[in-house]
């Protein structure tokens, strides 16, 4: 969901935030003149909003920190079931979205993926963690982690909407690598998970496909994979988890 003027009434409290508003939203603390304009028009989880809210008012430390650990209880009662990812899949042919998400670059990052296999419901995953990540690292962990999931089947359509991450690992790593993994006008950014990448499209390439997705148009399976991005983020989770859903709306 999008962050709207609307919205940052309801958390605002005597013309300011407090810190863990300001985490949440991904911007210094104490606020500075346009912190607004900072902040409109990104992307906040279902979570991070309601617990934005909760947050209104000028409480302590320790008192911030109860009201985001017992939402974060709340939220675990409510998500018994999430568990280890394990994909076992049934057809022949995947559609693999994958997108990453950061709170603040760098910041806090996330990746996220949506695994739709035949007619069943599909498979959500979040995960890669990162303390200090950037929005192209994210991209680029959730990208590779879709070409592994496509290592392991036929056929794979994989969906992203990082036009940098895409063209890195399918076009541009091929003179990089030719010119020994250099190139003119300075350094080559996230190398080494470039490499990781690169290397495994260029194995897999005969059984994968790459297209790129408009992110936020409303695309069902980009959309989750944010979600999940987001979620990475929320749980700190570094490993991949599967996020046990009923119906696919409540996610969205």
């Amino acid at each position: 969901m999008k962050i709207t003027e609307e919205l940052l009434k309801l958390g605002i409290y005597n013309d300011t935030l407090n810190k863990s508003q300001c985490d949440i939203l991904g911007i210094d603390y104490p606020i500075s003149d346009n912190w607004q304009d900072m902040v409109l028009g990104r992307e906040l989880s279902m979570a991070n909003i309601n617990l934005f809210i909760l947050l209104c008012g000028k409480f302590p430390m320790t008192t911030q920190k109860k009201i985001i650990q017992n939402y974060q209880n709340l939220s675990n009662f409510h998500n018994k079931k999430e568990k280890p990812k394990e994909i076992k899949t049934t057809s022949n042919s995947l559609k693999i979205y994958c997108d990453g998400a950061c709170q603040g670059n760098p910041g806090k990052s996330g990746s996220g993926l949506a695994i739709y296999d035949g007619d069943k419901k599909p498979i959500i995953l979040y995960g890669d963690y990162e303390a200090n990540g950037t929005n192209n690292t994210a991209e680029l962990k959730a990208l590779y982690k879709a070409l592994l999931i496509a290592n392991d089947n036929k056929n794979s359509t994989i969906y992203c909407d990082s036009k940098y991450s895409i063209d890195c690992i399918t076009k541009w790593a091929y003179g990089w690598q030719k010119n020994g993994w250099k190139k003119k006008g300075g350094e080559i950014k996230n190398l080494e998970l470039i490499k990781l990448a690169h290397n495994l499209f260029d194995k897999i390439q005969k059984r994968v496909e790459i297209k790129y997705v408009k992110g936020h148009s409303g695309v069902e399976g980009n959309e989750l994979a944010d979600r999940m991005a987001i979620k990475a983020i929320e749980k700190q989770s570094k490993d991949y988890k599967e996020f046990d859903y009923i119906n696919i709306r409540d996610v969205l």
